[in-house]
């Protein structure tokens, strides 16, 4: 579950340090709108954040948030970047709607953020086995490690997408599901 924040350091810790943050995401992303964004994403994960009254370093702990802000933008920058690149190849006649872009990109932001937090090489075998749909025994031999091993990154990465997407939806429908696990 998470954290609730009453609001008030919250929005003391924005008016005060607001304009100092969103500054320092311009210089990193060199564009003001993506460093807007990127602001308020920060602060949207402040929300979830414990004990705020109590901080003593305030700046420190924003940018830390800011900084995991960042490496799940530049994530997905990526992952939108390679799957332009793989479009740009495609003849034109085959090329997706505006539509379809917009689902492809909203499923690879979903996939993202269910894989966020799990061990590079889980998010490995879990995409090439999802993906890709490679057994294990490929997975195993690419990889250069045992079946039994991709056997327990696989599950790793099945509980914790689970687990996430539990986080994700409303508290109610959470706790009826997990009401009626075994």
């Amino acid at each position: 579950m998470r954290a609730v924040t009453s609001p008030q350091p919250v929005a003391d810790l924005y008016r005060q340090h607001h304009g100092w943050l969103l500054g320092w995401l311009r210089r990193k992303v060199g564009c003001s709108h993506q460093a807007a964004d990127l602001t308020q994403d920060t602060f949207v994960r402040v929300l979830g954040a414990r004990d705020l009254d109590k901080l003593d370093e305030p700046r420190a702990f924003l940018m830390t948030l800011a900084r995991r802000v960042l490496v799940s933008y530049w994530r997905r920058r990526s992952l939108e970047l390679a799957w332009l690149e793989a479009l740009a190849q495609l003849p034109e006649n085959h090329a997706p709607s505006a539509e379809d872009y917009a689902m492809v990109r909203e499923a690879i932001e979903t996939l993202d953020t269910l894989l966020h937090g799990l061990p590079l090489r889980a998010r490995k075998v879990f995409l090439m086995n999802r993906l890709e749909e490679m057994p294990h025994s490929a997975i195993a031999k690419a990889l250069g490690i045992s079946v039994a091993t991709v056997e327990r990154d696989m599950k790793r990465a099945v509980t914790h997408c689970y687990l996430a997407s539990l986080e994700a939806m409303p508290q109610d429908m959470a706790d009826s599901l997990s009401a009626r696990r075994p």
